[in-house]
């Protein structure tokens, strides 16, 4: 069953956010400069002081309410999914998924382009209907019992594309968790999905390295991502203990996602709102505080340690339906060598994008849809 879904947060749960933001013991918190510790302070009680005095989430909830917003059953979960039905006779059923800590809000300017391109100086012929759900824990889905990771979301998705949504076959594109969701969704559901586009690679061939070029990536790979092991191995092992914390402090949610939106964008001069501004970012920390799901949204780490970890079974076999890699210069998760992704996809297309970091929907949505329409129309 498929139910039409609206989003309605009431004025006492958005003021009960602002009060606490209000409340926020600042002085409890040490004065260092930058970001080399964390999330800046100055940075981020400038950002508190908009959310409380000219934030507006009513507005927010509008642009999400205007596309057509549904709820369907798939396991006894919830899944909220947005649904913008192309233009012109054929359009490809195209799954976008987001990743953490990301949310639809990262998609809500590139839906209508690639649903409608004929609106936005492009071929009706490339026209996608467009499903972007909330991952399972996340926004305005459901959560699952207790943490499940990105394989079994992948056969989540399939079912609710094939049996809830009625599409045989569909595409599918991510980046971030989405990414990896899509990896399994061309490995485990090749029947249904037919081709799919990455802006990010998590997933790991269990034969390893191989040329002395990969085995360079490798540990060049290992040594960068020292740094980021902090808040993975948290959510991966001990996501509860994190929660306690998190869950009744919005400006405690805002800074940890903040973090990450900083570190892993093409930002210039060090200055996160040359990429993002206040709104947007403060739309996406909104969906994690009034949906009270940082806690679940946390679990797909440790759903994922649970499934094996970063790499594919030591029985893998190459994943054959076509692929499209797009490769942002700052992307926080370094590509490996053409060798190395050829062992794992049946690439098709990859192109090295000029500017953009890990949030490309958000951070360059004009360089993401291009790429996304290029790999779809001469690889389908």
């Amino acid at each position: 069953m498929i139910k039409e879904f609206n989003i309605n947060f009431t004025k006492k749960e958005i003021s009960l956010i602002y009060q606490k933001v209000k409340d926020y013991p600042w002085d409890s918190i040490a004065d260092l400069e930058k970001w080399d510790h964390g999330t800046n302070k100055s940075y981020l009680k400038k950002l508190c002081k908009y959310w409380v005095s000219d934030f507006n989430w009513k507005k927010h909830e509008k642009l999400i309410n205007r596309f057509s917003n549904f709820k369907t059953n798939v396991d006894d979960i919830d899944i909220h999914f947005i649904e913008e039905k192309g233009s012109g006779k054929n359009p490809k059923p195209l799954l976008l998924m987001h990743g953490w800590p990301g949310s639809i809000v990262e998609f809500l300017e590139i839906i209508k382009p690639l649903a409608h391109p004929e609106d936005f100086g492009g071929n009706i012929d490339d026209a996608f209907t467009v499903i972007a759900p909330s991952l399972p824990g996340f926004g305005f889905s459901g959560a699952p019992k207790k943490p499940i990771g990105p394989r079994k979301i992948a056969k989540i998705f399939n079912k609710m594309m094939t049996e809830n949504l009625k599409y045989k076959n569909y595409y599918a594109q991510g980046g971030d968790w989405g990414a990896t969701i899509a990896n399994w969704l061309g490995y485990d559901h090749s029947n249904n999905c037919k081709a799919i586009h990455i802006n990010c690679l998590t997933m790991r061939h269990p034969d390893g390295p191989q040329t002395d070029e990969e085995k360079v990536w490798q540990k060049k790979f290992d040594k960068d991502q020292i740094i980021q092991d902090g808040y993975r191995t948290q959510q991966a092992t001990k996501p509860q203990t994190l929660s306690y914390a998190m869950i009744d402090s919005p400006v405690g949610i805002a800074a940890w996602i903040i973090e990450k939106m900083h570190g892993w964008s093409d930002i210039k001069d060090d200055n996160i709102e040359s990429v993002y501004s206040k709104d947007v970012l403060l739309a996406n920390i909104m969906v994690y505080v009034l949906t009270n799901t940082f806690n679940t949204a946390s679990w797909i780490y440790f759903g994922r340690r649970e499934e094996g970890g970063r790499y594919f079974p030591k029985d893998f076999k190459k994943i054959t339906i076509p692929t499209g890699i797009a490769i942002f210069p700052k992307e926080m998760s370094e590509w490996p060598p053409i060798s190395y992704v050829e062992r794992i996809f049946n690439v098709k297309q990859m192109n090295k994008i000029i500017e953009g970091g890990h949030f490309a929907a958000l951070e360059k949505p004009r360089l993401l849809i291009e790429d996304v329409r290029l790999f779809f129309k001469e690889n389908l």
